[in-house]
Parts: structure tokens; sequence; C-alpha cells
């Protein structure tokens, strides 16, 4: 990184973000109070209130959201007459799968190779450690040029839409003229990215229920419907020979015109075991970033260990349907709903629930707070021009925020990288890369105040 000043204040604050991190980290708080203690998110909202305060923020407040979650909220005042950006991140993180197979502890940060493990590093909680550093960064050089907000989410993970009804139900609270939403991702390490796609989603539990209970499979197999064979022909019935999904009434067919992912070097970022192919068809980036996406994430049915010879007579199942920009979401999950009902067999009953929904997103990256990031990351990664890229995942706030304040420029960075393996085990973060978008955050509020 070329030597300036606010790249050598944030070189000096990278022992305290690392700590600060640590911390943060410790909290497990996965929004699913089924599964994880309401307190560990509560008190992860509590740390960050008390760090925003710290760094003189005025207003903090825990907004209690409509879907029973926790978001943080807090204003900086910078000088009359200036713009206002918003800043986004988000506190909650998603459950850390078979902790048994994490390396070190999940909510344990570990510096190893030199990343920074644990669940949170990267989506989001290192989000905000970036925007904190931003600031005393500007702070430290000549003060912060703009008036900032901040608003950090405890439910984003879910899906379950807290925050963006509290948005709609007070509009005047996150009014801005710049949005950075900070929980995007480079590329790769090294190449600054902004990310100017998300796909949308929908989420829908499937249930089939054929038989009154459980039968003998030895005395009634081969002639009950079993519920589970079912479930697998509906499951089934969602993707091509191919792997391509295939939702009646859903065209598959767009193409991704901006930065090309290599096939390779996807095999490698996937982590694919070699002799398995890729599914689905067109290039990497269509695949992901342009095309609709069905993913099955978990089944009830019986487990091996322990499993009698039955019959089943109920088994249900969780998918997700991401959904590129151009699609309505709600069209798609009506679309899924008819799909699952028409393909499942034998007339057994089928109803679904939709638990979590969310549009696409598409930016406008002519405007000038792009301009002014262009060139902050030009500052930050020196030799290298910022790329555009799409992102397979959903930030259902973006739309949220871009239909009340449509006149905001709404930019998407941050820390999830490939190699930050977000929602897997062994999710980690780049210090380097968080070192690097802290001084692009920064120079980008410089430049966003004087354009």
């Amino acid at each position: 990184m070329s030597s300036n000043p606010v790249a050598e204040t944030v070189a000096t604050l990278m022992p305290r973000a690392k700590a600060e991190l640590t911390e943060l980290v410790a909290f497990r708080s996965v929004a699913d109070f089924d599964q994880f203690p309401r307190s560990e998110s509560e008190a992860a909202a509590d740390w960050i209130t008390a760090a925003l305060r710290a760094e003189g923020f005025e207003d903090v407040a825990v907004l209690e959201t409509p879907d029973g979650t926790q978001s943080v909220y807090g204003h900086l005042r910078g000088p009359e007459g200036a713009r206002t950006v918003l800043l986004y991140a988000h506190y909650d993180v998603q459950p850390p799968l078979d902790e048994s197979g994490w390396t070190t502890p999940p909510f344990e940060l570990t510096e190893r190779d030199g990343r920074w493990y644990g669940r949170g590093t990267a989506d989001c909680k290192g989000g905000f450690i970036m925007h904190l550093l931003a600031l005393r960064a500007l702070k430290a050089n000549g003060g912060v040029p703009v008036h900032v907000k901040v608003i950090v989410e405890g439910s984003e993970e879910q899906g379950t839409g807290g925050l963006e009804r509290y948005a709609e139900q007070h509009p005047e609270l996150l009014t801005a003229d710049a949005i950075v939403i900070g929980d995007s991702g480079n590329f790769r390490v090294g190449l600054p990215t902004a990310t100017s796609t998300l796909r949308g989603m929908t989420m829908l539990r499937v249930r089939i229920d054929t038989l009154e209970g459980n039968l003998h499979s030895g005395q009634f197999g081969g002639a009950a419907p079993d519920a589970l064979g079912a479930l697998i022909r509906v499951l089934d019935s969602l993707r091509a020979e191919d792997g391509s999904t295939t939702v009646d009434g859903l065209t598959g067919n767009e193409r991704w015109q901006g930065l090309q992912y290599d096939e390779e070097q996807f095999r490698r970022d996937a982590k694919v075991l070699d002799g398995v192919e890729l599914i689905g068809s067109g290039t990497v980036a269509d695949r992901i970033w342009a095309r609709p996406a069905v993913t099955v994430l978990g089944i009830d049915c019986p487990p091996v260990v322990g499993a009698t010879p039955s019959v089943q007579a109920g088994a249900r199942a969780l998918i997700s349907l991401r959904v590129p920009p151009g699609v309505d979401a709600a069209e798609a999950t009506k679309l899924l709903q008819a799909h699952l009902e028409a393909h499942t067999p034998w007339g057994a009953r089928v109803s679904t629930e939709q638990i979590g929904q969310g549009q696409p997103f598409s930016a406008d990256t002519r405007s000038p707070a792009y301009a002014a990031m262009a060139d902050a990351m030009a500052v930050a990664y020196p030799g290298q021009e910022m790329q555009y890229a799409g992102q397979g995942g959903s930030i259902p706030l973006c739309n949220t925020l871009a239909a009340l304040y449509p006149a905001a420029e709404i930019l998407l960075i941050g820390l999830s990288e490939p190699e930050a393996q977000i929602h897997a085990v062994d999710e980690s973060v780049s210090p380097e890369e968080l070192e690097r978008l802290s001084v692009a955050e920064a120079l980008f509020l410089r430049n966003y105040a004087a354009s």
C-alpha cells in the first residue's frame, strides 16, 4: 500500500482492531433463538452500542425490530451542510454448523497462516470493525468530512426482515445521500471489487404427509406411500440432469456481462472434489450471479443411526431459491410453491410455508459515489483498478433502502472474498483486506465529501 497518512493511521490501529474483533466474535449471536440464547445477541448489540458511544456518536439507540431482534443505530455529526453517508453492517452470524469440524473454536478468534479465524470475522462483524477503522483514521487526519449514520443489523442472516420493516415504519431514520453496505467482498484477495448486483432469495419449508403414522416396511412397504420417498421425488424435480435449476415458469438462461469467473479457479475456491463435475450450464458467472439457483438446506427424516425398518408417514425439507435481478422474488415464491405442489406424487398431501424472502438488487455504477470509491480503491490497492462483480447472496435491506431513498447511491463492499469461507466451517478474514478496505472507505468518505 502506498504511503499516505490515512493508511499509516489504519496500520497503527490494526492491533486494536484485532482485539475488538476478538471480543465481538466471542458473542454467539445467531438470531435463531430456538438454538442460541437471545442474551448472546443482546450482549453483542450492547457491545456495539458502547463502541459507537465511545467514538462520539449521538442518538445511539438499540432498535427493537418487528422480528424480535435488535439493531443498533448511531449518528456522528459532520460539518454544517455536509453530505450524509449511511454505513451498514450486521452483527448476527450464521450457526457454526458442526463445531467439531472447525480447526479452532468458531467463537474464538484465532490467528493462523496469516488469517483471523472465527464465525463472523468476515460476515459481518469484521464489516463493523472496518467502519470503525475508517472513521478513526479520518478523525486522526483532519476529521470526518461528512455526517455519518451507522446501522448494525441483528437478523440479516435469518432473512426475517426486522430491520426492513422498522425502516419502513421510520423512514426518516436512515436517510442518506450515499449508503455503504459493508457486507459484500472482493472477487479475490487483493482485487478491489464493488458488488453491482445481488440475487434475491426465498426460503420455503415443504411438508409431505402420506399416512396417519409410520408403518413396518416389511408388512406394508411396496404399497403404502412413503412420504420421504415422495419428498425425494419432489426435490429431484427442482433440477435438470446437468444440475440446472428447473422451477416451472422460471427462466434460467440469463447471461452475465461483467467480470468472469475462471472455472478452474472456481473449483479451487469451492473446494470441489477431484472428478466431481460442476452443475448447471453457461459460464460460472452466469450460474452464480445471473440465474436462479435452488438449494436443499435441510431435510427432517430419521437419522441413519437408530433408524427402524419403517415406511415414513411424513417428511419435510427447507428449500432456498436464489433469484437474479429482473426476477420478482414474490413471483418466484409463487412459482416454487406451485412447482412443489404439481410435482408431489401419489396424491400425497403437501403444504408449504414461506419463512424468508428478499428481492434482488442492481446498483447504478455510473453514480458519483462509485467514482469516488474507484479513486479510493486505486489508492488503497496500488496498481489495481476497481472491478464490478455480482454476488449470489442476498442482502434484503438493499431493496428496502433503494425504495425508501431513491436518490441515495448504494455501494456494496466488504470482507467476504472466496478464502473467507463465509457460512462454512473455518470462516476467516484476511487482516490485510480489512486494513486496505478500511483505508478505501476512509478515502471514499473524503472523496465523496469533496465531489
